[in-house]
């Protein structure tokens, strides 16, 4: 299904149904959630991720539900596969509008018990991978008369605990560049987010930390609805930082 008799209006007159959103690591969690909920506002989704069946399988429900969407693989950390994606993407659509920087991994272990290899993989998926991605949307998000991007950071950007230094290291890093590109990006008329995330019930943290009680994370679609609302913003506002938690979060204060 293909986006290309859909008008261009006026900035002023933007809709979210008239929006082409590229998502990475949209084969599960909170990538999936967004992907759905998106896709449920009216907007053509492109579910990109290193697990391309995954990705699919993210599609696939949307189609099924009557969105309209695209998987592409992807992995973040490689300028050639960012810029795949994104001409695959034009190729379907014609345009790009959004592009949520939301692909992530971590590792935990003290500092010096980590790996140096493992350590670049976790500042190389959640930080150049997000400057990849940014690097090779700007372009198209300069032209979309009201392009968007969103880094999905964490209160693991405002708060440190014991071993999660690559992951604090990269997700702070993550916000200062989201600030930066806010600051820069804007002169262009492209929009700026970060979205910092409290703890979700998504395998992210539940398949790595099964002592966790669900009961104190917050569902990943919470996360998604509060997205959709930053991106329907009116075009003369924007919001360059959000914070969302669950109600028992305790990693904030």
């Amino acid at each position: 299904m293909s986006l290309t008799t859909v008008s261009r209006p006026d900035a002023a007159n933007r809709r979210l149904d008239e929006r082409v959103v590229v998502i990475t690591g949209a084969g599960s969690g909170l990538g999936a959630a967004t992907a759905r909920a998106l896709a449920a506002a009216g907007m053509a989704v492109v579910a990109a991720d290193l697990d391309a069946a995954a990705a699919a399988a993210t599609i696939e429900g949307i189609e099924g539900a009557g969105g309209v969407g695209l998987a592409v693989p992807l992995d973040v950390r490689d300028a050639a596969s960012a810029e795949q994606a994104l001409a695959t993407t034009l190729d379907q659509f014609g345009r790009l509008d959004v592009l949520i920087n939301n692909a992530g991994t971590d590792i935990t272990a003290a500092f010096d018990e980590i790996d140096p290899a493992a350590w670049d993989r976790v500042i190389d998926v959640n930080l150049r991978g997000p400057a990849i991605m940014t690097r090779a949307a700007l372009p198209h998000l300069r032209r979309s008369r009201g392009g968007h991007i969103v880094n999905i950071t964490s209160t693991a950007a405002k708060r440190a605990w014991p071993n999660a230094s690559a992951y604090h290291a990269s997700k702070w890093g993550l916000l200062g560049f989201s600030h930066a590109m806010h600051a820069e990006a804007r002169e262009y008329g492209v929009k700026v987010t970060a979205v910092v995330c409290g703890g979700m019930r998504t395998p992210f943290l539940l398949e790595r930390f099964p002592e966790l009680d669900p009961n104190v994370l917050q569902d990943p679609a919470n996360v998604a609805e509060t997205i959709r609302f930053v991106l329907s913003m009116p075009p003369e506002s924007v919001v360059a930082e959000i914070t969302v938690l669950p109600m028992r979060e305790s990693s904030w204060p």
